[in-house]
């Protein structure tokens, strides 16, 4: 596995498995509907300090991570991430692999914390990952996340200190 910075060329790699994600509603808080040209926006074409890292497995692109500040001015020196997995590559270690990458990174770049604004129960594996990164929870904010099958269901707000 390699992790490295995105480039703008690894976008069409990186939305063939982000777009289904985003449809399917379960563990992103994005609108299901949401528009390529927007999500790129988002992900990709932030200005520094926010970063992005892509996972490469035999020369595809299996996963990535977008870091950037959890609020500006004065809130600016808490990183926040997005992380997203092709579940084509599940099991093998990429979730971890890209949380220890935007911890290292985000320390790196100047931050002070990392925080996670929408982690949502259900998805277990996400939680019980950044719990054994360190992370803390804060607060579950019930019925904070839409589910579309399971309905109206909580939704952890996370953190931890970054070192170097």
């Amino acid at each position: 596995m390699l992790i490295r910075d995105a480039e703008p060329g690894d976008w069409p790699a990186m939305w063939a498995f982000m777009k289904p994600i985003i449809e399917a509603a379960e563990t992103y808080p994005w609108p299901p509907d949401t528009t390529e040209e927007w999500a790129r926006a988002y992900w990709i074409e932030r200005p520094e300090p926010a970063s992005r890292l892509v996972a490469e497995i035999d020369g595809r692109i299996a996963g990535t991570v977008e870091i950037h500040p959890n609020l500006p001015g004065q809130g600016a020196h808490v990183a926040n991430a997005g992380f997203m997995v092709d579940p084509a590559f599940g099991g093998r270690g990429l979730g971890r692999a890209l949380g220890e990458a935007a911890i290292e990174r985000a320390a790196r770049d100047g931050f002070h914390a990392m925080q996670f604004n929408a982690v949502v129960e259900t998805n277990e594996r996400a939680v019980q990952l950044w719990h054994s990164l360190g992370f803390e929870t804060l607060a579950v904010i019930p019925d904070g996340f839409r589910h579309p099958v399971r309905g109206l269901v909580g939704m952890h707000l996370m953190y931890r200190l970054l070192k170097l």
